[in-house]
């Protein structure tokens, strides 16, 4: 069965219990949510309808209200991004998938860009936003999230505080005996983990829609959150990975690249043991303090209220953009090493074995990706172009040969990004146009 990333869950769950998207009174099709001082009742953004077009629009920048959040704080002096010096970037024009060819900024937009911004070297060539989007608003990473936790864990492995080819069951025991046990840290960091865990979304029956979901306090299903600790097995995601995942004796870990979810839960699981901070904390003292960020960031927490290391980033466009920038940069910032550039430079060395495990997954096999490596999507290690990439949209995206990154959010109603012509569509523009950058 095709697997999807994580967090489709929030739409499709919601339409299986029913739901359907809201339709304008006048039969005109989905409205804008939130309108009126209270919100009209068709129009008001729920829990329960949060990840559903078009109340994603409004949730996807305000997570602070559906979900519940802890602050990774800024510090420092603002790093400031001179620009943008070349706003005409966004008039090239460029095929938008359907035949058609329009300006880049209007690609963007009619495919559900909420924002999108460009930098060469330390300078801003052009930033855009969309359907009321800011350059001060906060918005949801998803699995862009994964990236921002495998870059923090580099610390760690620089420090010789954790062997990539030890299991995480060595330095978490409460993974003894669960399908973690048996698997290198390192094919974590690939998802090639080979787990008995299918990411079912449609089936309200399933394992996913019973203990995963819930556990993750990140959609709505009724009473779900208002289980108290130790009334159940699976509290929150530490439960789940530790007490219910088992191990797919069918396959052997390392022989395929299986895109699963929770794999991100035990990295963010093995930075706080080791390290003995909170995930929030280490992310805040090691990267966010030091990037010269703009605004605070925030991550959504489980039921646990334990950092949803897998997809719960939240920040600003630029804020996105600079920590794109620093890893561009092989870890440096703002005239500090934050990351070592081993660490960084690691994330491009594809071996054949990973392009392979690409090139066989039926659900990404289409696509453009060369491979995936230590939580980053590759798209050509030799210019260094690859990404951070997050469901209904989210990337950011790095090309050390054109010296530039770019970060776009959005809000697309198809939550997938493989055979997704939206995200598609928004890709192949940025390469191009990176491409166009190269001197």
């Amino acid at each position: 069965m095709n697997r999807l990333p994580l967090f489709l869950i929030s739409s499709l769950i919601s339409i299986s219990i029913g739901q359907t998207a809201y339709t304008a009174p006048n039969g005109s099709g989905a409205a804008e949510p939130m309108q009126g001082i209270p919100p009209t009742s068709e129009s008001q953004v729920t829990m329960k309808n949060h990840g559903t077009h078009p109340f994603m629009k409004w949730s996807f920048r305000n997570m602070g209200a559906p979900f519940n959040t802890v602050m990774i704080p800024r510090q420092g002096q603002i790093v400031e991004l001179p620009g943008p010096l070349k706003p005409a970037l966004g008039q090239q024009q460029y095929p938008d998938g359907s035949g058609a060819t329009i300006s880049f900024d209007q690609l963007f937009e009619r495919n559900h860009g909420d924002g999108v911004a460009i930098v060469q070297g330390t300078n801003l060539l052009h930033e855009k936003y969309f359907h009321g989007f800011n350059e001060h608003a906060h918005h949801i990473w998803y699995s862009m999230s994964k990236s921002l936790a495998s870059t923090a864990f580099g610390l760690l492995v620089a420090e010789r505080k954790v062997d990539l080819n030890a299991s995480p069951a060595d330095y978490i025991p409460e993974l003894k005996g669960s399908g973690f046990e048996r698997v290198s840290i390192q094919q974590v960091l690939d998802h090639a983990t080979s787990l008995d865990f299918k990411e079912n979304y449609t089936d309200l029956d399933s394992d996913f829609a019973k203990y995963y979901a819930p556990a993750l306090n990140m959609i709505w299903l009724p009473g779900a959150r208002d289980i108290q600790p130790g009334t159940v097995e699976v509290y929150g995601v530490h439960d789940f990975v530790s007490k219910f995942i088992k191990p797919d004796l069918n396959r052997e870990p390392g022989d395929n690249f299986d895109y699963n979810s929770s794999n991100a839960d035990v990295l963010g699981w093995l930075i706080a043991r080791i390290s003995g901070q909170s995930f929030q904390d280490y992310i805040q003292q090691h990267i966010w303090a030091k990037l010269g960020t703009e605004h605070d960031a925030a991550i959504v927490v489980d039921r646990a209220y334990m950092p949803v290391v897998t997809g719960g980033m939240n920040s600003t466009l630029r804020d996105a953009l600079r920590f794109g920038m620093m890893v561009r940069d092989r870890g440096q910032h703002n005239g500090l090493q934050l990351i070592p550039a081993d660490w960084i430079d690691e994330s491009l060395n594809i071996s054949d074995k990973l392009r392979s495990n690409m090139a066989n997954n039926d659900w990404y096999g289409e696509e453009p990706w060369a491979a995936y490596h230590n939580m980053w999507w590759i798209l050509d290690p030799q210019a260094g172009e690859y990404c951070a990439v997050g469901i209904h949209g989210q990337v950011i995206y790095i090309n050390r040969k054109a010296n530039t990154v770019m970060a776009w959010f959005s809000s697309q109603p198809g939550a997938s990004a493989a055979k997704n012509k939206h995200f598609r569509a928004k890709l192949t523009a940025a390469r191009a146009l990176a491409a166009s950058l190269i001197e």
